[in-house]
C-alpha cells in the first residue's frame, strides 16, 4: 500500500485531519487499533472552540453540529454561596463556544470520510511507524492477522497519550514536561435537563463541581474527588447529594437527577512534548500535550495542530514548499504553551488542593473576588475560554 499521509489514530483529530487533506486531494490513510464502536464510545470533551467549529464547517461535517449543538455565550463561576457570569461574548467582541459533545464530532468526521470514499483501516494491530528519521517512511501493521506496509511521505500521529507515535521519537530528542495533580474528576451523564443554561464551575469548601451539558435533555457533571477514591463507592445518590452540597443553595434546588447512564473518574494531568516534529513523523493532539479539562482545552489543541499541520501539508504539495513544516513544531507548541497556562490557572483557581494551607486559601478567594469585579481580569479569562487565534 502506498498513500501520502499515513495517519495513526481515528479520533477527532486523526479524522479532521484525513478529512481536510481529502478535500484539498491529498491521499491519507489512516490506522487505527480499535474498532470503530470502541472509538464511538469514548466520552470526552463537549465544549468547542469557535476555531474548532470553522474547522468541522471547512471539512464539510459541521452541519449536525451547527443543528443540534449549543452556542454560549457566558460561563458561571460559583463560589462564597454565589454565581458570577462571566460574558464571554461581551467581553470578546461577541466571539462564543459550541457545547457539542466529542463522540457527535467523531461520527460526523467518521460519516463524511466514508460519504467521500476515505480509507481507515480498524482493527489495525502493532501499529508502527519506520524511516521517518528520512526520506521514506512507512508504517507497518497486522490486519487479520498479516503484517501489511503502508509506505508515505509523512507519518501523522494522532494516536493520544498512550499511542505508539511520541513513544517511537527519539529518547535523545524528545523533552517532556509534565503536572499530575492530587485529585481527579468523578463524572455522571444523566438524561436530565442541565441545571443551567450555560456551564457553572463551582468553587466549594467540599471541592471543585462542574455543571455541563450535552444537550438541553442530557446532562454532564463533575465533582473534585481525591485520586484514590473508587467508582462503585459512588451510588448514583451520593453523587447527586454531593453535587447540591458544592453549589449554592438556589441553584441545587433546581438540580433534577435521574439515573446515571455513565459514571467514570478521570485522574488530571498537564503534559507537553517537546518537539512536535521528527524528521517526517509529527505528533498531533493528545499525542503530543494534555492539559487537565477544567478550561475546556484538549480537543481545541488537537484542532490547532491539525490547522498547522494541514496548512503546512497543503503548502508541501501544492507549492514544493517546506516552510510550513518547518515551522510546524514550534507554532503548534506556542499555542500550547498558553493553552496550558490557562488549563493550569483555571485548575489551581478552582480547586480545593491539600497543601494549599490557610494563606493559600485567602490568595483563592482574592483572585476569585478579583476576578469577577475587574473587566480587564475577566477579559483576560473570556479571551482565553473562547479561545486564542491561531
Amino acid at each position: 500500500m502506498r498513500t501520502q499521509v499515513a495517519i495513526i489514530g481515528s479520533g477527532p483529530s486523526g479524522l479532521l485531519l484525513g478529512q481536510l487533506l481529502t478535500n484539498a486531494g491529498i491521499d491519507n490513510v489512516i490506522l487505527e487499533r480499535a474498532t470503530k464502536a470502541h472509538v464511538l464510545e469514548r466520552i470526552r470533551a463537549g465544549v468547542l472552540e469557535e476555531g474548532m467549529c470553522d474547522l468541522l464547517d471547512e471539512a464539510g461535517a459541521g452541519a449536525r453540529m451547527r443543528a443540534e449543538g449549543l452556542a454560549h455565550e457566558g460561563i458561571d463561576l460559583a463560589f462564597d454561596g454565589r454565581r458570577h457570569r462571566i460574558d464571554l461574548a461581551g467581553l470578546t467582541d461577541g466571539k462564543k463556544v459550541m457545547v457539542y459533545g466529542q463522540t457527535e464530532v467523531t461520527q460526523d468526521l467518521m460519516d463524511k470520510r466514508e460519504q467521500t470514499g476515505g480509507v481507515s483501516v480498524y482493527e489495525a494491530a502493532n501499529v508502527a511507524p519506520h524511516d521517518f528519521d528520512g526520506a521514506s517512511p512507512f508504517v507497518t501493521f497486522d490486519k487479520d492477522g498479516v503484517t501489511q506496509r503502508l509506505d508515505c511521505d509523512f507519518i501523522a500521529g494522532c494516536d493520544g497519550y498512550h499511542g505508539i507515535a511520541r513513544k517511537s521519537a527519539p529518547a535523545s530528542v524528545l523533552k517532556t514536561y509534565e503536572r499530575v495533580y492530587p485529585f481527579g474528576w468523578l463524572g455522571i451523564i444523566a438524561e436530565v435537563a442541565p441545571v443551567n443554561h450555560e456551564l457553572i464551575y463551582a468553587n466549594h469548601p467540599r471541592g471543585f463541581a462542574l455543571c455541563s451539558m450535552r444537550s438541553t435533555t442530557r446532562s454532564r457533571y463533575y465533582v473534585q474527588v481525591p485520586l484514590e477514591e473508587k467508582i462503585e463507592d459512588w451510588p448514583d445518590d451520593r453523587f447527586w447529594d454531593e453535587l447540591r452540597l458544592r453549589l449554592p443553595a438556589a441553584t441545587a434546588e433546581r438540580v433534577s437527577t435521574g439515573p446515571s447512564v455513565e459514571k467514570s473518574i478521570a485522574p488530571l494531568r498537564s503534559f507537553v512534548a517537546e518537539p512536535l516534529r521528527f524528521g517526517r513523523l509529527f505528533l498531533v493532539g493528545d499525542a503530543g500535550h494534555i492539559v487537565p479539562p477544567t478550561g475546556a482545552k484538549g480537543l481545541n489543541l488537537a484542532a490547532s495542530d491539525v490547522r498547522y499541520l494541514f496548512d503546512a501539508l497543503g503548502e508541501f504539495y501544492g507549492e514544493g514548499s517546506q516552510a510550513g513544516l518547518d515551522a510546524y513544531s514550534q507554532r503548534a507548541l506556542n499555542r500550547i504553551w498558553k493553552a496550558e497556562r490557562f488549563s493550569w490557572w483555571m485548575t489551581t483557581l478552582m480547586h480545593r488542593f491539600p497543601d494549599t494551607g490557610a494563606f493559600g486559601q485567602k490568595i483563592q478567594e482574592a483572585e476569585l473576588d478579583y476576578l469577577v469585579h475587574s473587566r480587564a481580569a475577566s477579559t483576560s479569562l473570556a479571551e482565553n475560554y473562547v479561545g486564542l487565534p491561531y
